[in-house]
């Protein structure tokens, strides 16, 4: 108890004078205590053992904020916690920037900065809207936190979107609350127990109290995740099940370009020959992930190629196959390309296709290039602009026993938007269907941020999902968040080991029937007419009495 006396002695005490000295010395404390806090959940958003760290990483970064001399200041500590954040927590795009777009280093390092800061534009909202109803009202940090955590996290758009969520993805009973919430709502647990570690440590009034509700609150949600995860794994061995075979080619995607006929060759035969060996293992189902076919498909086509054709899909094998392809308008140069998933079944028919709705930016589109064609110019690797598909749709599924499934498609990073999963779940998938390529980033921790990041789609929609990535994480998800026969991450420019497999046995549960489903983002949208209220109605009003 000493130590929490001292420390609390420390933090209590007042902002500096107004001297040029004390206001020096308070912008170095607050950046410091801002970084601190922005390193502390980098890094439990990329060591997830670390994942306790997410209950106080906070706390620094709150007390920079609280303890600021004015609102630009405390706005500044919330962009540096950000900054800092990022930049250590997706210290891959640094070197992703260098190896595929060919940039300088300082060019490279100019644009990752870039990209960071812009990002951290979503804390610096954050330290504002913080200060501006701490100015107003005595509300505890840990009700004004979370709230105003999950109206900036639905509201500031990013290049890279993810949510604070993921640091606590693998520990099943924190993310069950997402069937209620979304992950929104678990970014928001998190946030407010870190509040109440700062009301305690700040000497709030009333603090014990705040910190027994909000611990009573953290209790009751892991309640409900025991609960959760207890009724699902019942369903779960009641479940009609399918065996779903995947193969991760770990192949170089990038070396396709120019028509490379040996290297396309190769590459089919390669996944052709897992493949067969996964049907010979029982599978049910085969999922090549994205990028995986090495040449377009006309959208007209309505079938594999002949047999006699050397870049036949299917051969060897004659299990139902979900692949990754681009697809194109005939005539070829008619046009954009999509990227599209589809269904090829048994007879080599193409059962069904999605077209993906939500493209990479810069990766897969180029904003404003279609207004400003002159951007082009700016782009070191002229990347293809791709177009989106119109609608989402399942893939219809038919079983041996003749029963009809849904398979819930998602391309690339769809699987971490949980407004498309939404849109989905409402067509009630059976299976979430993941075809993804993070190939670009090496063997970095960035595969397994993503794979992170998805799992909450499984507990938002209550249905497992099957994961296939061309370098990895390759996996299947089970409704509760829980993550199985996880592969590696192979970076294939260094590591030639060739293709492999996972054979799933997947339970086919049928998803969209949650809260979060049914009435969408509701609880953010409550944070947000909160935050308002708090940040301008309500001084709005104190003011006219």
């Amino acid at each position: 108890m000493a130590v929490f006396d001292s420390l609390r002695s420390f933090l209590k005490r007042p902002p500096p004078a107004q001297s040029v000295h004390g206001r020096t010395h308070e912008l170095r404390r607050g950046l410091c205590l801002a970084a601190f806090s922005g390193a502390l959940w980098a890094l439990v958003c990329v060591n997830f053992s670390a994942w306790p760290l997410a209950f106080v990483a906070m706390v620094p970064g709150l007390f920079a904020i609280e303890r600021a001399t004015s609102t630009r200041r405390a706005v500044l500590f919330g962009w540096s916690l950000g900054l800092v954040g990022n930049a250590c927590g997706f210290y891959w795009m640094f070197g992703t920037m260098r190896r595929f777009a060919g940039l300088p280093w300082w060019a490279a390092a100019l644009l990752f900065l870039s990209i960071c800061g812009f990002q951290a534009l979503r804390m610096a909202f954050f330290g504002w809207a913080l200060r501006l109803i701490r100015n107003h009202s005595g509300l505890p940090l840990a009700l004004v936190a979370p709230v105003v955590l999950v109206t900036v996290e639905l509201c500031i758009p990013l290049i890279f979107p993810f949510y604070l969520a993921m640091s606590v993805a693998q520990q099943p009973l924190l993310i069950q609350i997402a069937d209620l919430t979304g992950v929104a709502g678990v970014s928001a647990l998190l946030l407010m127990v870190n509040g109440a570690i700062y009301d305690l440590l700040s000497g709030a009034q009333r603090r014990r109290d705040i910190a027994a509700v909000s611990f009573a609150i953290l209790l009751a949600a892991v309640c409900y995740g025991f609960l959760r995860v207890r009724q699902f794994t019942r369903q779960r061995a009641l479940a009609p099940k399918i065996k779903v075979g995947i193969v991760q080619p770990n192949a170089i995607t990038y070396a396709l370009g120019g028509g490379n006929q040996v290297f396309a060759e190769r590459r089919i035969a390669d996944l052709q020959a897992r493949s067969a060996e996964l049907e010979a293992a029982g599978a049910d189902l085969i999922v090549w992930p994205e990028s995986s076919y090495p040449r377009r498909i006309s959208r007209q086509a309505n079938g594999d190629r002949p047999d006699s054709d050397p870049l036949r899909i299917k051969r060897g094998f004659n299990t139902p196959l979900v692949f990754n392809v681009t697809t194109y308008q005939p005539p070829l140069s008619s046009g954009q390309p999509y990227n599209s998933a589809i269904l090829l079944d048994m007879d080599g028919k193409f059962r069904a296709r999605y077209d993906k709705n939500n493209l990479f930016m810069f990766g897969e589109y180029t904003p404003g290039l279609a207004t400003f064609p002159w951007l082009e110019n700016f782009s070191p690797l002229r990347l293809e602009q791709f177009a989106a598909g119109g609608e989402i749709n399942t893939l219809p599924f038919q079983t041996g026993d003749g029963r009809e499934w849904r398979l819930g498609p998602m391309i690339c990073l769809e699987d971490i938007l949980p407004g498309f999963g939404r849109r989905l779940g409402a067509l009630h998938p059976h299976l979430l269907v993941n075809l993804t390529n993070d190939s670009w980033f090496g063997e970095t921790t960035e595969p397994w941020q993503h794979l992170a990041l998805s799992v909450f789609r499984s507990v938002e929609l209550r249905t497992e999902l099957v994961r296939a990535a061309n370098t990895g994480v390759s996996t299947y998800v089970d409704a509760t968040g829980r993550v199985y026969a996880a592969t590696y991450v192979v970076d294939p420019a260094r590591d030639t080991r060739g293709a492999d497999k996972v054979l799933a046995e997947v339970a086919l549960i049928e998803g969209g029937h949650t809260l979060y489903a049914l009435a969408g983002d509701y609880f953010s949208y409550l944070c947000i007419a909160l935050t308002l209220y708090l940040s301008l109605v309500a001084p709005w009003l104190r003011r006219r009495e």
